[in-house]
């Protein structure tokens, strides 16, 4: 398993309690005004997190004003 930085700890945290909870998609900003980060901390993160957790998915999947990530169980 990979290491992971306190603040990447926070995301992923954060993405396993919304997917228990049953939601899919995020915007950067939601999960940063929820942990404490700011949008782009977190925007930069999300790709590097997609590449590097083993439990979870993360994908690009749609952009509009911003990025909308689809992350679902992996």
């Amino acid at each position: 398993m990979a290491e992971f930085s306190e603040e990447d700890q926070r995301i992923l945290d954060y993405l396993h309690e919304s997917i228990a909870q049953g939601n899919s998609y995020f915007r950067a900003k939601r999960i940063a005004d929820s942990i404490g980060l700011s949008a782009k901390q977190v925007g930069a993160r999300l790709p590097r997190l997609a590449d590097s957790a083993d439990d979870i998915e993360i994908e690009k999947w749609g952009r509009a004003r911003s990025t909308t990530w689809r992350v679902t169980l992996g």
